[in-house]
């Protein structure tokens, strides 16, 4: 069983080596971090010194997802062009050796629970490669869909000469519930 917990400079050690080859990396969006490979004090200096990137000084909230294993995953919530009622997943990364295990679905419904339940946002978005399916397929299976016209836009990008689309999806509060409700 999973739980949630904030990120701690020393779980960079760890997490970077799960990007073990450049495409994952990208996927991940290690871009924002600079050339793969990159160090954990990359990572660490990118959470804690740069706040993530974010210019609102609270917007950034890493966490990791462990269980008496140790860490299992890692991602990142942050509100949305700073309105507080929309919460955005990113960063997602999960250790290579539990992918295919419920890990990855496991982790995003703790993220969601905190993001509706703690930090009270009424909807959560993120945005996959399309060509990560196995990302894509855990993000449907937790309920997100489509985002609506009124979310965030699909998008073109281009991944080592690959083209590739970002596929926004979204997952309201009332939506959530009525998930939770009917387990």
């Amino acid at each position: 069983m999973l739980r949630l917990r904030p990120f701690k400079p020393s779980d960079a050690e760890k997490i970077v080596t799960w990007c073990q080859d450049e495409k994952t990396f990208l996927l991940w969006g290690g871009a924002l971090f600079g050339q793969y490979p990159i160090p954990a004090e990359t990572m660490i200096n990118k959470y804690l010194a740069e706040n993530g990137g974010c210019e609102e000084p609270d917007n950034f909230y890493p966490v990791c997802a462990a269980d008496e294993e140790g860490i299992a995953g890692h991602l990142i919530l942050r509100y949305l062009h700073g309105n507080h009622d929309i919460i955005r997943l990113g960063w997602v990364i999960l250790d290579p050796s539990r992918r295919g295990q419920g890990y990855g679905k496991e982790m995003i419904y703790l993220a969601m629970k905190y993001a509706f339940l703690i930090l009270n946002a009424r909807k959560v978005s993120i945005g996959v490669f399309d060509n990560n399916p196995a990302a894509y397929h855990c993000y449907l299976s937790c309920g997100f869909h489509k985002a609506g016209p009124d979310g965030e836009k699909d998008r073109d990008e281009v991944i080592l000469g690959e083209p590739c689309r970002v596929v926004e999806l979204e997952i309201t509060k009332g939506e959530w519930l009525s998930q939770i409700v009917g387990k």
